[in-house]
């Protein structure tokens, strides 16, 4: 592989100071032991490190910026970790967003004692949607204000993960979530937000992305902002094992959707390529796994470790028209996120190809992907097998989409965020034939 060298070199030192909980920090070193305060003092102060901005949009400037949250933790044990910094920390008053699967599975109620235990008062917002809306934000910050919240942890998925981002930065912004459409629209850091993950997908436990679907115009608003990115993210795979399988399958495939787009993205360094390259690779290897036996330790694992990479990749190097347009089917139809990017990636992908360098990086990903041929087609043809392999239907009319509608989600797309650094700049009528091709 092509990174396999470079790992080979680097793992002897990583394992050296990796134990069964891993920590995961921008500004420190791993060794647990040896920081457990250091690394407290960090999670802490936390909202210091994302003061600074640097839009990945802004093609006239040669300036990179990476953002990935200061803290984040991974392995089993995390959640109990979690609390204990939550605690050392001094959050008393914890909001937790989070949604009616969270609660009914247990995930809830576990989390709540093990922060009242140490001494938080906990409150519950579990109204959070599957493409969480407008409502949804505004619900949770009445409780905010109701209760004097000093923080939020969201459980769940990327809609829990979304709508929390949402009402923390409403908590200390103020305004509507509409006026933060767009790119660094905020001014203020938002409260602090810690993220327990209970999928492997989306990434959003650790990104400054956040979608908000608009109920009366039934669109999703992309929000992507410097301060919507938590002070503490956690990959438990304890917290995965009860995920079922459609789900595990569509947040996978989201997890590739993201390394791939930010691969052949415009805004794509070698820091983002090296994040990309290694979530392809492993989603390739375990995802199947993880679908066909969920309390698959190493497959769960190994998948919590491929969307983070993931997010690392696409928080930096910003996504494409796959997610463009998948925001509105979401938006529009509120079917879930993740099958409409795994029936639309190859198509786009196919699209992109007329971009020389984009079709030289998809025959990359189709090395990750163990293809024979390193060829943008082979990419290609091995995404659509992987959908058929954990059960995802092909084409979007199995999901109840309207040829009529593609005129109205076509205009939609080309407005969205997302599709800023997508390799090829589509047409309104290339994007009404993309929509076309993947029905």
């Amino acid at each position: 592989m092509l990174i396999r060298r470079w790992i080979s070199r680097v793992q002897p030192s990583l394992s050296r100071n990796i134990r069964s909980i891993h920590s995961f920090s921008t500004a420190i070193p791993l060794s647990w032991k040896t920081c457990h305060s250091q690394l407290n003092k960090t999670f802490a102060t936390g909202l210091a490190y994302n003061s600074f901005s640097t839009s990945t949009h802004a093609r006239s400037s040669p300036v990179s910026a990476f953002y990935v949250p200061s803290f984040n933790l991974f392995g089993k044990g995390s959640l109990v970790e979690a609390a204990n910094q939550i605690k050392l920390s001094g959050y008393k008053k914890v909001l937790i967003v989070t949604d009616p699967g969270i609660i009914k599975i247990g995930l809830c109620d576990r989390a709540k004692d093990l922060l009242e235990e140490r001494g938080s008062t906990v409150y519950i917002y579990n109204g959070v949607q599957p493409n969480p809306t407008v409502t949804n934000v505004m619900d949770g910050l009445k409780l905010i204000k109701e209760f004097g919240c000093d923080s939020i942890v969201s459980i769940g998925g990327g809609s829990a993960h979304d709508c929390a981002k949402g009402i923390a930065l409403l908590a200390t912004n103020g305004g509507e979530i509409a006026d933060y459409e767009g790119v660094d629209k905020s001014l203020k850091p938002q409260l602090p937000l810690i993220s327990v993950n209970t999928t492997a997908g989306t990434a959003s436990e650790m990104t400054r992305f956040a979608i908000i679907t608009e109920e009366t115009r039934h669109i999703k608003m992309a929000i992507i902002d410097k301060h919507t990115m938590p002070v503490l993210s956690v990959n438990d795979p304890e917290t995965m094992y009860g995920l079922p399988p459609s789900l595990t399958a569509a947040t996978g495939m989201d997890a590739l959707t993201h390394a791939v787009e930010a691969y052949v993205s415009t805004a794509a360094n070698p820091i983002t390529d090296a994040c990309a390259l290694k979530c392809v690779e492993l989603v390739g290897q375990y995802l199947r796994r993880a679908v066909v036996n969920g309390k698959d330790q190493e497959a769960r694992e190994k998948m919590a470790y491929a969307q983070f990479l993931g997010g690392m990749a696409f928080n930096n190097a910003s996504l494409g028209y796959v997610h463009a347009m998948a925001h509105q089917l979401g938006g529009f139809y509120n079917i879930p996120h993740g099958i409409c990017n795994a029936i639309l990636l190859p198509h786009v992908q196919l699209f992109n190809t007329k971009d020389a360098r984009a079709a030289s990086r998809l025959g990359d990903v189709a090395l990750q992907l163990g293809c024979q041929d390193h060829t943008a087609q082979a990419a290609i043809e091995k995404i659509k097998d992987m959908n058929e392999q954990v059960g995802i239907k092909p084409y979007l009319r199995f999901l109840g989409i309207l040829e009529k509608d593609f005129e109205e989600l076509s205009k939609n797309a080309a407005k969205d965020a997302c599709g800023a650094t997508n390799p090829v700049q589509p047409t309104l009528d290339e994007v009404k034939s993309i929509f076309a091709a993947a029905y």
